[in-house]
């Protein structure tokens, strides 16, 4: 019986959103409520997320504008932005935070490329991790006696046409992130 590849593509599937979902975080240079996914406020003796505690929204392409829910919090909110790894400073009114977001210099866009692309080889070795268990379970299952060597030749070339698909996945996530970190 050959390899059933869903569970497979599914675990694929979910190593290229969190890629994809951990890019959101890099600052390109234009204003994305995404970079301040990872911003948790001490709330009440409880870490959470700025975006459950505020609307966050792109006024403009370098603007942010946080409004809290409950006022109160303003102050906590700002403190925990300028604790972060964010690096912005936020400018508050009382009522609002804005965070202006400064044009990126080359050096910086060239860091960046370079940690994208650290980021995007990471998630091909997660993948590749994936095709290994893949494999190693196709191999169990032909000791088994479980499956044909027909059968493993092909499960094999299913795990491995599915990593080339999701291998190229990431290449397409990572080019598009560079080419917004690189676009002036």
């Amino acid at each position: 019986m050959k390899l059933k590849t869903d569970e497979f593509e599914t675990k694929m599937k979910k190593s290229i959103s969190a890629y994809s979902e951990n890019l959101g975080t890099i600052r390109a240079g234009r204003a994305n409520p995404e970079i301040l996914a990872r911003v948790n406020v001490d709330y009440y003796g409880a870490p959470t997320p700025v975006s459950q505690m505020a609307e966050i929204r792109a006024a403009d392409a370098r603007t942010l504008v946080i409004s809290p829910y409950d006022p109160s919090s303003l102050k906590q909110i700002e403190r925990a932005i300028l604790t972060s790894d964010v690096g912005i400073t936020p400018q508050s009114d009382g009522k609002l935070i804005r965070l202006a977001i400064p044009q990126l210099n080359e050096e910086r866009r060239r860091e960046l490329k370079k940690q994208v692309e650290r980021l995007g080889e990471e998630a091909k070795v997660a993948v590749r991790n994936i095709r290994r268990d893949a494999m190693d379970k196709v191999k169990a299952q032909k000791k088994a006696g479980e499956m044909t060597e027909d059968e493993e030749k092909l499960s094999e070339k299913d795990v491995q046409n599915l990593t080339d698909k999701y291998i190229k996945e990431v290449d397409k996530v990572t080019e598009g992130k560079v080419k917004e970190i690189m676009s002036v």
